[in-house]
């Protein structure tokens, strides 16, 4: 994983462990989504991390506040702006 557990609730400012697997998941969630954004496998995620690692952050930290309504155009089209510089033209 690119993100792991520890700075994901870091960045989500989250102090206990009730909720690890649940964010642990949206981790998962968010480096898969930003690879299918950048049409990328898991390797140049990780080789391009200091350009990917926000955009999981941000995925992340978007699917943890609106768990109950995401708009998830709008987390796509972000997410595009936030990897244009690594997103491929085709997978």
């Amino acid at each position: 994983m690119l993100i792991t557990l520890e700075e994901a609730k870091l960045y989500l400012r989250v102090d206990s462990a009730d909720e690890d697997s649940f964010i642990t998941g949206l981790v998962e969630t968010a480096e898969r989504l930003c690879m299918d954004v950048a049409r990328v496998d898991s390797k140049v995620l990780t080789e391009e991390a200091a350009s990917t690692r926000i955009a999981v952050l941000y995925a992340v930290a978007y699917l943890y506040e609106h768990r109950e309504e995401a708009d998830h155009h709008e987390l796509v089209t972000m997410l595009r702006s936030l990897l244009f510089g690594v997103r491929r033209e085709v997978f």
